[in-house]
């Protein structure tokens, strides 16, 4: 019998999850597409994997999960190529993938509860994802994710730290997920934050090497996880916060929570204490009423917060939120501003990248053996290494976006190496692609 193939789509807790639903359906012929609904773009890449997957594996089990799932589940039931729908929320139980029923889904404002069950293994990654946050309060206007992950909920910081330790037996790096990473802890007793979080997790995992966070909203880094990011050496100087635009009209229309001054102003801080810290954000382009302006005030947001891992996203209407109803930019406009940002971000990336030759830096080794991530989350290319292991190497250039480096002799870190050779398997998403964390 062919095993289960799950299909990840969009964001890294989409991953962290994916490897959960792998143990949960064990040997059985099945694939999986775990479905991203962020833009209407998304959406349209969940079908055609529909029908990508039904073409490869014409006899096995197709069951479509994830937000786009969640949110329109009797459109993607109605597809010929789909066998079963299940839910956000059923998708890490036992149950719903043993029930017969076609259509397996709950009311997700109903959940209260996060990451029910945590992956048994990572050992298909070079690091490893927690999820230790699920689900979103706020409602920014052109946002669809609080209707496919419901609203916030944290996970006790007692099964994070245990989740980690068992991690950190094998894998050099984790990274810490969630919809909404920074509103972690309202939730738990004692109403514990992110950076309190953090804070257990390095004191009681003297293993873990390091520690990298997924995408941070600005206005809720608070001073203890300000203290962390640019203090704390095993956690990673690499921060990708969700800015979305730089023009305060524009964010007031997003309701957003921060101001362009603010998000300028906190970068500055991180960089005055950190000065290697890498910063990366979500940027959208053509958001419902931007003039051209409006859109220059978010093209100088990525020279002013010197942002090199920028992920712009051009804008689409998504049903049922207000942005929608706004009046829109002609679809020519906002394909040419998001072409305009990429420009540069691709400029600024460029000259931090060749400002980094020469430097040392620590990376890990990811398949197939001969690239990386530096701790800032530069990429990084070398001769073949033990896949899992941190090495330290010697920048010497910059080619097609990506740093080269020499290794000097001994240049692996010290403690014993985690050897992920000969068991990754080509068939599976990367897990180090350039997308949001």
């Amino acid at each position: 019998m062919s095993s289960p193939h799950v299909i990840s789509l969009g964001c890294r807790l989409n991953l962290a999850e994916s490897e959960t639903i792998r143990a949960l359906l064990s040997d059985r012929d099945m694939v999986v597409i775990n479905s991203c609904a962020v833009t209407n773009e998304a959406v349209k890449q969940t079908r055609q994997a529909i029908r990508r997957a039904r073409r490869e594996r014409p006899g096995a089990e197709l069951v479509v999960t994830g937000c786009a799932a969640q949110i329109d589940p009797t459109a993607f039931a109605a597809m010929p190529e789909v066998d079963r729908v299940i839910g956000n929320a059923e998708k890490l139980q036992a149950s719903a993938w043993a029930s017969p029923e076609p259509v397996v889904v709950q009311d997700i404002m109903g959940v209260r509860e996060t990451a029910p069950h945590l992956a048994a293994s990572f050992s298909t990654h070079a690091r490893a994802f927690v999820e230790v946050q699920n689900g979103c309060d706020h409602r920014c206007t052109f946002c669809a994710i609080p209707y496919g992950r419901g609203n916030s909920r944290s996970v006790p910081a007692g099964a994070v730290i245990d989740r980690v330790a068992q991690l950190a037996e094998s894998h050099a790096e984790v990274v810490l997920t969630g919809v909404d990473l920074t509103s972690y802890g309202p939730d738990l007793p004692g109403a514990p934050s992110l950076g309190q979080l953090v804070e257990r997790i390095l004191a009681h995992v003297p293993r873990l090497r390091r520690l990298r966070l997924s995408s941070l909203d600005g206005i809720e880094v608070d001073d203890r996880l300000f203290a962390l990011l640019t203090g704390e050496p095993r956690l990673m100087p690499h921060v990708h916060l969700s800015l979305q635009a730089g023009d305060d009209m524009i964010l007031k229309r997003m309701k957003r929570r921060h101001s362009r001054a603010q998000s300028v102003a906190l970068v500055e801080r991180l960089r005055a204490a950190r000065p290697e810290i890498a910063i990366g954000a979500d940027l959208i382009a053509g958001f419902p009423t931007e003039d051209e302006a409006m859109f220059a005030n978010t093209l100088a947001l990525i020279a002013d917060c010197g942002i090199v891992h920028a992920h712009i996203f051009p804008y689409s209407p998504r049903s049922g939120t207000p942005a929608a109803r706004m009046p829109q930019v002609p679809p020519a406009i906002v394909k040419d501003r998001a072409a305009r940002l990429r420009a540069e971000a691709g400029r600024v990336r460029d000259n931090w990248l060749q400002s980094l030759v020469g430097s040392t830096q620590q990376v890990l080794v990811e398949r197939p053996g001969d690239r990386g991530h530096a701790g800032n989350f530069a990429e990084v290319r070398f001769s073949a290494q033990e896949i899992g292991s941190i090495v330290q190497v010697q920048i010497t250039g910059v080619e097609s976006n990506t740093l080269t480096a020499t290794l000097p002799r001994h240049s692996r870190e010290g403690g014993n190496p985690f050897s992920l050779q000969g068991i990754m398997d080509p068939r599976l998403r990367g897990d180090d692609e350039g997308e949001s964390m």
